[in-house]
This record gives structure tokens, C-alpha cells and sequence, in this order.
């Protein structure tokens, strides 16, 4: 997701097409942003200790490592997430949520999955309307978004793993669908035929090219497969992370100026950021820093969990396997 945002975007400046004033303004706009760092203050972990980068480079592009929490957002809100998602149309949880991690010199990476069903100690979060929330334990990870939206969610992620989390990124229902339609499609693969009526998929076993709506619904799709845990939708969802990167990398979109708009809109209009990655040139940037990243280079795993001994239905963080995880992000 990182990569086709700023592989798309840089690729629409280097068209032109943010030479358009209306087109780079309706670009930029389509950005929305969560001021987090401000939400949270200095109540959090500590940052990792970057080297300098060498007099005279302020327009090299970055290589440190960095951090950066992912959610997919079930939000029914608006009549394509409405329609795409089903259900009651207000609140929102996150429907995914992935860590990512980007290694130093950014030619390597890990994706680290939580699963929603997770139970934890959501700490005490600042509330946009004012106030705080109170702390609550033994309660689902997701929770923490509908609770305090993404400030709660970042905090909770960083309270579980102790790591820092750099940036957010979060992509809605009817932004992914786009976005994926803006591709041309995502080729995946599946191991066992998936017949999920919740989520309105029915695929047989082995290779398909799937729209936006499909793919969403293979993101989404839990009851059809395994033993209806989350855990493996987790898996779902890792294979499509891997499929997007390749179908960016293989689509010639600078040949193609229309097809290279239509994604650099999809892209722009799903995203909420934090303010650090809120512009066509800092999400151009942290793109850019990614051209040497492969699929192939892309390390996905779920944070090791355990059934839960309260509920069978969910599930708790496995120790210390889960800490050594995080530890390794640090």
C-alpha cells in the first residue's frame, strides 16, 4: 500500500499531471489527516536513534528504518461504505490493522498482523471531543478505533508492542475497492474454496483476478474458511498486501496517463495520515524511498497468539514469543 501510494503519486508528477493546478490541488485535498503526535505528546515510546544523513543530502531520500501502523477501516459511514460494508452505518472499528516494517535502508520489510479478536488493556485515550477515555482491560484490540478513533489506535498499538509507531495510514471500504478497479484487477491465490455468505464470496480454489469489490470481500471473508477465526482472514489479507505490490510493479502506469490519475485519485481519496504523510510530496517521498523493495523482500507474519482463557472466541498475545517479535522491531 505504501509503495503504490508513492510510486503513483511520484509518477503523476513526473506526467505533469501535477503541473495541472486543479488536479495536484484535487489530489492534495483528497488527503485527510489526524495530528496524532500532538494527540499523544510525549507519553509514548521512545523514538529509534536515526544517523544522520550528510551535509549537503536534505533531498536524498530517507533510509532509516521506520514504523508505520496500517488499519483498514469497516467504517459504514458514506453511501459506498455503506453499500460495500453492509450492517449499521455508524461507527467504525478497524477491520484490519497491520504493522509495518520498514528495515533500514528500506530494501526489506516485515508486516506484522494483529489479530482484531485480540483481548487487551486498552490504555486511557484523549478524546477529539475532549476528555479522556478510561482505561479498559480484557477488551477487543479493534475497539480502541471505535472508542478513540486513530490517536486510541495508534496508543493502544504502541501500549501491546512498545514500539513506536512513526506513521499512520488508514484506507477505507470504497478507497480500497477503488483502488484495486483503478489496477486492473489483483491476482491471487487460494488454497481452499471460500464460501462466505457475510461476506458475499464464493471462489473455488486455486488462481483468480479479482475486481475491487472481490478483493475487499476476500479482505473481509472469515466464516468461509479454516475455522472461522480471524486468523485466517489474516492470511487472506497478507497474500493480498504481497498480490498489490506486484500488480503495481507490473502495471505500466506512466504509459498510461488516465489509468496513472484514476489510481493517484483512488490512492489519495481512501487515505487518512497522520500530518507527517498528509501531502502529495511526503507521501511521493516515502514511495520513493521504497523503489528497491520487492514483494519477494516483503516478510509477512500475524503476532503470535493463544486462545484466550476467558473466551474461546478470542484470543490473547503468546508470550514471550509476541515480545520477542516486537523487541525485533525496535
Amino acid at each position: 500500500m505504501l509503495k503504490v501510494a508513492g510510486l503513483t503519486l511520484a509518477g503523476a508528477l513526473v506526467l505533469g499531471i501535477g503541473a495541472a493546478g486543479w488536479a495536484y490541488w484535487h489530489l492534495n485535498n483528497n488527503i485527510k489527516s489526524v495530528d496524532i503526535d500532538n494527540a499523544l505528546g510525549d507519553d509514548r515510546p521512545a523514538k529509534a536513534v536515526t544517523t544522520p544523513a550528510p551535509s549537503g543530502s536534505a533531498s536524498a531520500l530517507p533510509t532509516e528504518a521506520l514504523n508505520i501502523l496500517v488499519l483498514g477501516s469497516d467504517s459504514r459511514s458514506g453511501k459506498e461504505n455503506k453499500a460495500l460494508g453492509g450492517g449499521d452505518s455508524t461507527g467504525a472499528r478497524s477491520d484490519t490493522a497491520m504493522v509495518v516494517h520498514l528495515d533500514a535502508g528500506r530494501t526489506t520489510a516485515s508486516v506484522v498482523s494483529i489479530p482484531r479478536d485480540t483481548l487487551v488493556t486498552r490504555p486511557s485515550c484523549p478524546l477529539s471531543s475532549g476528555g479522556t477515555s478510561a482505561v479498559s482491560y480484557g477488551t477487543m484490540f479493534n475497539s480502541a478505533y471505535s472508542v478513540g478513533g486513530p490517536v486510541c489506535a495508534v496508543k493502544t498499538v504502541e501500549a501491546i508492542t512498545d514500539v513506536r509507531m512513526d506513521h499512520y495510514i488508514e484506507i477505507d471500504f470504497s478507497g480500497f475497492a477503488k483502488l484495486v478497479n483503478a489496477l486492473g484487477g489483483v491476482t491471487v491465490t487460494t488454497d481452499e474454496d471460500i464460501d462466505d455468505d457475510d461476506s458475499h464470496l464464493h471462489l473455488k480454489a486455486g488462481t483468480h483476478t479479482l475486481d475491487g469489490t472481490q478483493a475487499l470481500a476476500l479482505a473481509r471473508t472469515r466464516h468461509g474458511i479454516g475455522d472461522g477465526s480471524d486468523l485466517g482472514r489474516i492470511g487472506l489479507q497478507q497474500k493480498l498486501v504481497k498480490a498489490l505490490i506486484e500488480q503495481i510493479s507490473s502495471t505500466n502506469l506512466l504509459s498510461d496517463p488516465t489509468k496513472l490519475y484514476e489510481v493517484a485519485d483512488a490512492v489519495t481519496g481512501s487515505l487518512t495520515t497522520d500530518t507527517g504523510l498528509d501531502s502529495l510530496s511526503e507521501l511521493m517521498r516515502l514511495g520513493q524511498s521504497l523503489k528497491g523493495l520487492a514483494a519477494d523482500d516483503v516478510k509477512t507474519v500475524t503476532m503470535p497468539v493463544v486462545t484466550a482463557p476467558s473466551d474461546r472466541n478470542r484470543v490473547v498475545a503468546d508470550e514471550p514469543e509476541a515480545s520477542e517479535l516486537w523487541a525485533s522491531l525496535r
